[in-house]
């Protein structure tokens, strides 16, 4: 099979946002504790926290991480998460029906962050919460000093303010799942009001309003029109919320599925665009993707998990070689769309629909999607390119038009140097693309890597990382760009050194 992808040097689609690489830790299953924080384990630090998590972490290069929620936060009492660890109340989690110890909270989170250079995109609680218990919050972290809430934070450890800048307001809160679910028009006024006194405490922050949870809701797009009318002016993003799987065992559809993710945020676009006009403001509003994953696996099974536990075992799929070839085209696809998507949280982090496991005071490891990410979040920081992209296409049950292959270039400027991202979603046929790049000279290949050729359901296990990229070697520089072969069912990564 043939294609071809073309840029010209000038037609840049946007600045990418490093935050597109964020990721999300809630206080759920094992992503906290037993993942991040183990105290027993040999591998932890003075705090608590394990540093070989910490190791993959860094690698990972996740620059913003969603904090406390998630479900959780529309029950949380964040209050419960400061002074004394000692005093700190016990409480149910009606989220997710276990005990929450509250051994980890604001300052320990903070601390963990800041040693791996993580800004975090902190939530409030609108479920059972509201405007005072948020202006709290952020006078608790952000204000500097002299007041009740920024003395009682110093008070408890931390002299310098914690300058969190990005803060969610509330979390899927039209959804009947949802602690305190609100209508569209209840939460655009509580909404509206939190977000004038949050930005009263400090006017540097940026918020994100909730936008629909999963885009097949009935109330998707009238939820966003009168949330938006309520509080446009007063926000900066709106949130999208999307997961996929595969649980029909179709994997020409499955990978089909990034082409609803497109859908989904251009729907969304749209929505934004129309209440801009409708305001007449010069104002364009952004999105944060801040929840979006593969998650499928354990959908079935963790209603049988025993309630009421610390750190119930919950969510823990363990994701194969189609799920990573999945997420490499969900990925291309935000790329594709970081001209308006600026935020993007992959949930989660740590063994919650995660990339990296852990065994509780045991091993670390890393599952088949970390990889796409990592290669993604270290590779694409530059500018994303408008393509022309050349492809055979196929149906699949619930989509038509479908490339075989989905690509996306970067421009990283800093580090002198082309990234090409691809999937070859073909299951028979290699792929022998010709990339054109107008307008750049080629000096070098610095790197060509695949991951091909596995079974689609093998996965990586503790001690063995079986699925992960290795070298690929079928690669020529052309006198306008390259050639490259992409295996059957692969993704590929391509850094290119600019000539000066």
């Amino acid at each position: 099979m043939k294609a071809k992808v073309l840029i010209n040097k000038g037609n840049v689609l946007s600045e990418i946002d490093d935050r597109l690489y964020g990721s999300f830790i809630e206080h759920m299953g094992r992503a906290v504790y037993g993942g991040i924080f183990d105290p027993s384990h040999p591998m932890s630090d003075n705090y608590g926290f394990r540093n070989d998590v910490k190791a993959l972490v860094k690698d990972l290069n996740v620059p913003l991480v969603r904090y406390p929620g998630g479900n959780f936060l529309s029950g949380y009492n964040w209050e419960d998460g400061i002074g004394p660890i000692d005093q700190r109340p016990r409480r149910l989690d009606l989220a997710w029906q276990t005990i929450e110890t509250n051994e980890v909270g604001l300052h320990e989170f903070m601390r963990w962050a800041n040693e791996l250079d993580i800004e975090v995109d902190m939530g409030v609680n609108l479920g059972t919460r509201g405007i005072d218990a948020a202006r709290n919050l952020v006078e608790y972290c952000n204000f500097s000093g002299g007041t009740y809430w920024s003395d009682l934070r110093k008070a408890n450890g931390a002299s310098e303010p914690f300058n969190i800048k990005t803060w969610c307001l509330g979390n899927e809160m039209d959804g009947s799942w949802q602690i305190g679910a609100k209508t569209a028009e209840e939460y655009g006024r509580l909404a509206c009001e939190t977000a004038k006194v949050m930005k009263l405490v400090d006017e540097t922050i940026e918020l994100v309003v909730c936008g629909t949870s999963i885009s097949t809701l009935p109330t998707f797009g009238s939820w966003e029109q009168t949330v938006l009318e309520h509080t446009y002016e007063h926000v900066d993003y709106l949130s999208l919320h999307m997961y996929y799987g595969n649980p029909e065992n179709d994997i020409e559809n499955y990978l089909a599925k990034s082409l609803d993710m497109d859908r989904f945020i251009k729907g969304v676009i749209a929505i934004c665009d129309s209440v801009k006009a409708r305001k007449k403001t010069e104002k364009t509003l952004n999105l944060a993707f801040d929840e979006w994953n593969i998650w499928y696996h354990t959908l079935e099974t963790d209603e049988q998990i025993e309630k009421w536990q610390v750190a119930r075992p919950v969510l823990e799929d363990i994701y194969n070689f189609e799920d990573a070839l999945a997420l490499g085209c969900l990925l291309i696809t935000l790329l594709k769309n970081s001209d308006r998507v600026k935020i993007a949280c992959l949930a989660q982090l740590v063994n919650v629909i995660a990339p990296i496991m852990t065994e509780t005071g045991g091993e670390v490891w890393c599952q088949t999607i970390f990889y796409p990410f990592q290669q993604v979040s270290t590779h694409s920081r530059g500018k994303a390119m408008l393509t022309t992209i050349v492809s055979d296409q196929y149906d699949s049950k619930d989509f038509s038009d479908v490339p075989y292959l989905e690509s996306i270039i970067v421009d990283d400027e800093e580090r002198n140097e082309l990234v090409v991202f691809a999937v070859n979603r073909s299951q028979s046929e290699e792929m022998h693309l010709d990339i054109d790049l107008h307008g750049y000279k080629i000096q070098s290949v610095s790197e060509c890597s695949t991951l091909a050729g596995y079974e689609l359901k093998e996965t990586n296990k503790k001690g063995q990382e079986i699925v992960k990229p290795v070298a690929n070697n079928q690669i020529s520089i052309t006198d306008i760009g390259i050639n490259v072969v992409l295996p059957v069912l692969s993704w590929n990564m391509i850094r290119l050194e600019k000539a000066e």
